[in-house]
């Protein structure tokens, strides 16, 4: 074979491996972005939800299970003995061992107050792509990457991409943290009662305040 057919078939296959990734992180892309677009077009939503903190370094494995609300930038969260309230602006921490409740203005960079709708927005402009072996099935899982300095250097995001629906998403810190939301029994456009993402100190009796904005 001439060298100069060699080249050619060597650009040829150069220019369709480099055109067929482009299209596996454009549909990564694109399947990111469907999935904001019917998350956020929920009125609101719940879900069960099991969140863990992992750092192998400093030999720590903790996990909670519970439930998560969500409607806009309110959330409520029930875990293990612990319920978090926020109405998109404070946030009330209650300690049912100690009676305790904490009051704080939320922080959205704080990985144990976030909702799924929330990660996929602030991570919706990050570069987008299949984890290995996250493009089979229905079920797929995106790995974001971001050059602009962050909170989280990495983000793992599985899809259901028949129904657009976040199942589990992982957020990986410059410390060797990971934080794990697994996200099950799905309910979107629920009818909350009245109070559900504000606190009421007569749900609360004999619970002591601490203000700490």
């Amino acid at each position: 074979m001439k060298l100069s057919k060699m080249k050619f078939k060597i650009t040829i296959l150069f220019a369709l491996l480099f055109s067929g990734t482009l299209y596996a992180q454009n549909n990564a892309q694109s399947l990111l972005k469907k999935t904001l677009n019917k998350m956020t077009s929920y009125k609101n939503f719940s879900s069960g939800l099991s969140y863990s903190m992992v750092n192998e370094q400093n030999n720590i494995h903790e996990k909670k299970t519970g439930t998560i609300l969500v409607e806009g930038d309110k959330f409520r969260i029930a875990l293990m003995g612990q319920i978090i309230i926020s109405d998109g602006k404070s946030m009330w921490t209650i300690i049912k061992d100690s009676k305790e409740v904490m009051l704080s203005t939320l922080d959205p960079n704080d990985p144990s107050n976030v909702s799924p709708t929330k990660i996929l927005e602030e991570y919706s402009d990050y570069h987008a792509k299949f984890a290995k072996g996250g493009r089979k099935g229905v079920v797929k899982t995106l790995l974001l990457t971001s050059k602009k300095k962050s909170t989280f250097n990495k983000v793992t995001i599985t899809i259901d991409a028949s129904r657009y629906l976040v199942k589990k998403f992982s957020l990986y810190d410059d410390d060797g943290n990971i934080f794990t939301y697994d996200i099950y029994n799905f309910k979107a456009d629920v009818n909350f009662p009245k109070g559900t993402f504000t606190y009421n100190p007569k749900d609360f009796p004999g619970y002591e305040l601490e203000d700490m904005r």
